[in-house]
């Protein structure tokens, strides 16, 4: 299944599936539930618009629809051989290959030298408070999640984004000391004089 390529919402919405057959509204509950918004950005427009495309492409097919009360019809979706065989082909494929991605934050951290020493610290402390609620609000659902008995099966892809989180709170918190203690010197012009005349130095042709 190389000619089918998945979303990261289509490997979501699949793997759910693979356990049983769902209608979209619960594909989004337990998504949810399982803390699958750390990992896929999940929204019930975009859900419902990804079970259209993969239905379009064979990979699951609608077994029925009902109704409850006065709630609108609900369709309830199966995974089909194919989007079977296409899941477990991306997966094996993601984990074993490493893939060269391009977030912000290597970007930024780069050229942060455009901005003063001052604010360049001022900006990363704002991220610092950020990553905290982060960390915050995943070890409070965390808490829930245990007491829920939920099998770790399901929460290892949220435990590593979790990992990596505070991975970057510590690293980013040890470069903000860095800065303001002045162990990290930052770009100055005495600095790209020196650096200029290295490389001038280098160049020079040898004896």
């Amino acid at each position: 299944m190389g000619d089918v390529s998945l979303t990261p919402l289509g490997i979501t919405v699949l793997g759910l599936l693979s356990e049983r057959s769902m209608h979209p509204y619960e594909m989004y509950q337990l998504a949810s539930v399982r803390r699958g918004d750390q990992l896929v950005k999940i929204k019930p427009g975009s859900l419902y618009h990804t079970v259209s495309r993969l239905e379009k492409q064979e990979l699951l097919t609608s077994i029925g629809t009902d109704r409850e009360g006065n709630r609108p019809e609900r369709t309830t979706y199966e995974i089909t051989d194919r989007g079977r065989s296409a899941l477990e082909h991306q997966l094996r494929e993601m984990l074993a290959v490493p893939v060269r991605e391009y977030p912000r934050l290597p970007l930024a951290l780069a050229e942060m030298h455009n901005l003063s020493a001052a604010t360049a610290c001022r900006m990363l402390r704002i991220r610092l408070a950020h990553l905290d609620e982060t960390i915050a609000k995943f070890e409070a659902d965390y808490e829930a999640l245990k007491a829920a008995e939920k099998p770790r099966i399901f929460t290892v892809g949220a435990d590593y984004a979790h990992a990596l989180t505070v991975a970057e709170r510590e690293w980013i918190g040890a470069l903000v000391t860095d800065i303001e203690s002045g162990e990290m010197p930052w770009l100055s012009q005495e600095l790209l004089d020196r650096l200029a005349g290295s490389a001038g130095s280098s160049a020079l042709p040898k004896d």
